[in-house]
């Protein structure tokens, strides 16, 4: 592509993956954030919740000072209480929609631009009873957004079978979800992710295209699905390349074509699409970061 990148997209960087010492809402938030806002590569800076208020005031300063914006995302509250909000439990349900209007409160609060959630875990001998928990906890968390502005939801499609176990999902499933929310929400749609896709055994084409419409956020990232004895396996997003790995250069370039043929990239309300990687072993993280850059501009340059 000959044209900026930057015509297309806004290019963000989940922070507390690329630092996962923040995941549970506290760390070296400041310090880690700040590499984030000066470096003028990214336009967006995913975050997940902050414990502190004082620790949000500074993040919220840093991120205007430095005209980056902010997008937050509930899965780690989810995941690191292992909450889930399609329990069949009702309190159990109840409990994770609290969490996640916490974590609504909390983007409002820093003035993000979306907040993400993930569905609970995939039962399939009480698929549609959980199916039908979580459509009744979105639309619950999108009256509940509405009441507050009109900033964005989005769910992100996970794997059902390999580490995540979601509900959300295989395609067919994802794109019943989100034709039902939509009916009723415009304040919803689908966050997509590269590297979830070998997880789902699904190509891009087979993934995206059915729910096209849907798409508001995107991720790419990578995986290892074959060696199960791998420290990076499951939903890890090690570096781009990574031996054993199912994403480099050449995964993402057809991701970024598909994306761009439905017209989910667009000059005219450029999308956020974010860098996702996580450190193994205890890999420097910055230079994660500079891989990542690297293959996405290579990328770009192919599409």
């Amino acid at each position: 592509m000959n044209e900026s990148m930057r015509s297309y997209m806004k290019v963000g960087l989940v922070h507390f993956m690329a630092y996962p010492e923040t995941l549970k809402g506290d760390g070296p938030i400041v310090e880690t954030f700040k590499k984030i806002a000066i470096d003028d590569y990214f336009e967006v800076a995913e975050i997940t919740w902050i414990k502190s208020r004082a620790v949000r005031e500074q993040i919220k300063k840093m991120a205007n000072i430095a005209h980056l914006e902010i997008s937050c995302a509930g899965m780690p509250r989810l995941l690191t209480t292992k909450q889930n909000i399609n329990s069949l439990d009702e309190d159990e349900r109840l409990k994770a929609l609290d969490t996640l209007k916490e974590g609504i409160d909390q983007a409002y609060e820093l003035g993000a631009i979306g907040f993400a959630f993930m569905s609970g875990k995939y039962l399939p001998d009480k698929q549609e009873e959980a199916y039908q928990a979580l459509v009744k906890s979105t639309k619950e968390l999108c009256a509940y957004a509405k009441t507050k502005g009109d900033m964005k939801l989005s769910l992100e499609v996970f794997d059902y079978d390999l580490d995540k176990c979601s509900l959300i999902g295989p395609v067919a499933l994802t794109k019943r979800y989100a034709e039902e929310i939509c009916q009723e929400y415009d304040n919803f749609g689908l966050m997509v992710d590269l590297s979830h896709l070998p997880q789902l055994r699904e190509t891009a084409e087979e993934s995206l295209i059915p729910v096209k419409d849907y798409i508001i956020h995107a991720h790419m990232g990578n995986t290892v699905v074959k060696d199960p004895s791998c420290p990076a396996y499951g939903d890890s997003h090690p570096w781009f390349g990574f031996p054993g790995g199912e994403n480099d250069v050449d995964e993402l370039v057809t991701y970024l074509r598909v994306l761009l043929s439905i017209g989910f990239l667009n000059k005219e309300n450029r999308p956020v699409v974010s860098l996702e990687i996580r450190p193994v072993d205890g890999e420097d993280p910055d230079l994660l970061i500079a891989n990542a850059k690297r293959v996405l501009n290579r990328a770009w340059d192919l599409v």
